[in-house]
């Protein structure tokens, strides 16, 4: 590829299969410098290393559109990129609200109507049609095409270094690596439980996340977030008390069952002084309605007053998540 290694801008995009597995599988890679637009096929190539070493040149700014999930396959590869934006994320800055599609945007500036009836299809299926390599073509193609245009109007609008930040703090998050003793938080109405049982779910989260690691399955493939919750509030000490939990799923039980009573024992071996402190939620604080209030009130004039989208200076979860370190 010494060809894009000369080039200022690359648009680049991935396609890639992930319905029954934890980690994406790399179907095409796209990418277009202007002249030279390729396909490139990951599964009949070893060597990808050219590809990742233009992703981690400084000197080339890659443009990809709503690159969140392309970022988990680059993640996958080890490779992390510099001088990226997501042109998503430059939109939102122009007023097109956080999730215009691709297709949108194109037609926002081209007037072209794209064919995306071949976005679910299964890209790690050989061969692929023509039609699949002229929708997929057209990922890049048009991207190219449209960044500068993008760029000029983020540029006059003063939001650049914004749309940059924003990017880089996308990339960063998703590089972040997960800390398994922590995922229990991330488990719905994990506040409902005590110490005790919070301990009993960290163990779990964690288990299912290793298992998930080791077999390459989505995390509810391994047990079910309900279950989880079921087992951890409970604590049961046989199968049978087990299949008897609500809102425990039959399956689970059956295939994962034994597995997590030795977990819940494990967890049951714990100190308790080394249990994790109860979940406390934010709006069970004395006057968070009010102080919540008084921050949406204040983002929101700040975004009228600059023409943003409220939900590109902070979202309900950003807002509590900075009144959580108060």
């Amino acid at each position: 590829m010494p060809q894009y290694s000369k080039a200022n801008v690359l648009a680049i995009d991935t396609e890639f299969v992930r319905t029954r597995t934890l980690y994406p599988k790399l179907g095409l890679l796209q990418i277009y410098d202007g002249q030279n637009l390729a396909l490139i096929d990951p599964i009949a190539i070893d060597d990808l290393s050219p590809f990742w070493q233009l992703l981690t040149n400084h000197k080339i700014v890659k443009v990809l559109h709503a690159c969140s999930e392309d970022l988990e396959v680059f993640l996958t590869a080890h490779c992390k990129p510099v001088n990226l934006i997501d042109s998503q994320i430059m939109m939102s800055f122009l007023g097109h609200g956080l999730s215009m599609g691709y297709a949108a945007m194109v037609e926002h500036f081209t007037g072209i109507e794209l064919d995306k009836s071949e976005s679910r299809t299964d890209w790690t299926k050989r061969p692929l049609s023509l039609k699949q390599l002229v929708y997929a073509s057209a990922d890049v193609e048009h991207l190219y095409n449209i960044y500068p245009k993008l760029l000029a109007q983020v540029e006059q609008a003063g939001w650049l270094s914004y749309t940059q930040q924003e990017s880089q703090l996308l990339i960063d998050k998703k590089f972040t690596a997960i800390d398994p003793d922590q995922l229990y938080r991330q488990v719905k109405l994990a506040w409902r439980l005590n110490s005790k049982q919070l301990n009993t779910l960290q163990h779990l989260a964690k288990w299912r996340y290793l298992q998930a690691k080791a077999r390459d399955l989505p995390l509810g493939f391994v047990v079910k977030e309900n279950t989880m919750m079921a087992v951890a509030a409970n604590n049961p000490e046989s199968l049978s008390a087990m299949s008897n939990l609500d809102g425990a799923e039959v399956l689970d039980i059956r295939h994962k069952g034994k597995a997590m009573l030795v977990v819940v024992a494990q967890a049951l071996q714990d100190d308790e002084a080394d249990y994790p402190a109860k979940i406390e939620r934010l709006d069970e604080y004395p006057g968070y309605k009010q102080i919540f209030k008084k921050v949406k009130t204040f983002i929101t004039q700040v975004s009228e007053k600059h023409q943003l989208a409220v939900e590109n200076l902070a979202s309900k979860k950003q807002i509590n998540q900075f009144l959580a370190v108060l």
